[in-house]
């Protein structure tokens, strides 16, 4: 009955989601009615003030100050004139046509750069609000594009990438963020293809139909008007130039170069090799703001009201993320879940690249995060998987790349955190803009797991 109680209850969470019903009430309710269909009623008031809310306040205590500061940061760029300078200077270059092309690069470097995809998503908004206007695509089609940019090839299938996903295997495996990189290449090429050419017949269909931006009270049409407002454009790129150039300082030449015994002496359950990727984008988003602000004081008409805008947008998108945090936390500690999780794991047992695409899926699917998901599969079987290919003299950065790549397709799903913080940013609704962020992020990368499993099981990893 409790795994029923979860399939039941992730149903309704997916399909309310998507009619639009805010997933700040429907995590704890859907959540408790889980642990009510599960038989544990006696359980449900503990279960949401310690599981829930445990997850939820976690949650928030690791990454709420970048939500803040992102969404602050965001804020500067678009109230600066930068976002439409920005905009401006991509349109004269690579002319209104490509403007889906160019948000995708841009989300795709400050990714790859280790810009965190939620900073990416609030910083580049503003600029892809402004560059959709211009080029009279419809504003529906922002987050699909945001999506394909920052939340696919550049977070599990790109050699190298510092994405949290491409970590979280090295420790089971022993392998590195490069794991593969000849097939994480091709994965990403995919990835990207069908992503691009999906956004743009979808643009071009909105143009027959003689669609266009729509009409939204995002105030673009006085951003694209007032070009006395933008800034130059090397100033107005400085600022995105700045957060990755000092992430980068502050996380590969700083920080392994600092000794941080007084910080264990002063915080003893601190562990600040965990805690340096997070303290790095603090930084650089700090900087990178107070740069923005120096550069362009002149510009900003009422500097306390854009930082004030900034910090009331954070809000929304972190309690929501945070919330989906707390309803996956609840629906791992039920009994049903170990059942699902049991299943999942022994399919094909005589493959276990198909074996593990599987566990990673689902995993990601129930939990709707990518590291969720794979955080539970290689806790539990990550040692058996490991021996396995060593046994069959399967490399194991193949079973490395195979399984951030799987944990990539099905976490985003509509009561994915994530989306769910992209449609807000984009102030959308699933009902406009999932269809086209599902076909670039569980599509494009089903297509591109298909591909390296089979290539990886004739060539084996490369």
């Amino acid at each position: 009955m409790s795994t029923l109680a979860i399939l039941i209850s992730l149903f309704l969470l997916m399909y309310l989601a998507y009619r639009g019903i805010s997933v700040l009430i429907l995590a704890p309710v859907l959540a408790a009615l889980a642990v009510l269909l599960s038989g544990d009623i006696s359980l449900m008031l503990p279960i949401y003030t310690e599981t829930f809310m445990g997850a939820l306040g976690n949650y928030l205590l690791n990454f709420f100050p970048i939500f803040l500061l992102g969404a602050i940061f965001g804020q500067l760029i678009a109230d600066s004139g930068a976002a439409s300078s920005i905009a401006t200077w991509f349109t004269k270059v690579l002319g209104p046509k490509h403007a889906i092309l160019t948000v995708v690069l841009a989300c795709g470097a400050l990714t790859y750069g280790g810009v965190s995809l939620f900073v990416v998503a609030f910083a580049i908004f503003p600029i892809a609000k402004v560059m959709f206007y211009q080029a009279n695509i419809p504003k529906r089609l922002i987050p699909g594009t945001i999506a394909l940019g920052a939340f696919t090839f550049t977070m599990t299938a790109l050699p190298g990438t510092p994405a949290i996903q491409n970590a979280i295997p090295i420790p089971y495996y022993g392998t590195n963020v490069f794991a593969a990189p000849g097939l994480g290449i091709i994965a990403a090429a995919i990835m990207f293809f069908v992503g691009w050419l999906w956004l743009n017949r979808r643009a071009q269909a909105a143009q027959a139909a003689g669609e266009g931006y729509g009409e939204h009270n995002d105030g673009v049409a006085d951003e694209h008007l007032n070009t006395q407002a933008q800034m130059p454009v090397l100033s107005a790129f400085s600022p995105l130039l700045l957060v990755i150039a000092l992430n980068a300082l502050f996380t590969y030449v700083i920080f392994p170069a600092m000794d941080f015994s007084a910080i264990n002496q002063a915080f003893e359950a601190i562990d600040p090799t965990k805690k340096l990727g997070i303290w790095a984008i603090i930084i650089s988003l700090v900087l990178a703001s107070l740069w923005l602000i120096i550069i362009a004081f002149a510009r900003f008409h009422h500097l306390r009201d854009t930082i004030n805008k900034g910090t009331l947008g954070s809000m929304l998108p972190a309690f929501n993320t945070a919330s989906e945090v707390g309803y996956g936390a609840v629906i791992a500690g039920l009994a049903g879940f170990a059942i699902l999780k049991e299943l999942v794991l022994n399919v094909s047992p005589n493959n276990p690249l198909i074996s593990e695409a599987v566990a990673m899926m689902t995993l990601a699917g129930i939990t709707g995060s990518s590291s969720g998901g794979l955080s539970i599969a290689l806790q539990t079987l990550g040692a058996d998987y490991l021996q396995i290919v060593l046994e069959n003299n399967i490399s194991p950065e193949l079973l490395h790349r195979v399984a951030v790549i799987a944990a990539g397709g099905f976490d985003t799903l509509p009561h994915c955190g994530a989306i769910i913080t992209l449609l807000s940013i984009c102030s959308l609704n699933h009902r406009q803009s999932y269809m086209d962020i599902a076909a670039v992020t569980i599509f494009g990368p089903l297509l591109a797991l298909s591909s390296v499993i089979a290539l990886g099981t004739m060539f084996g990893s490369f």
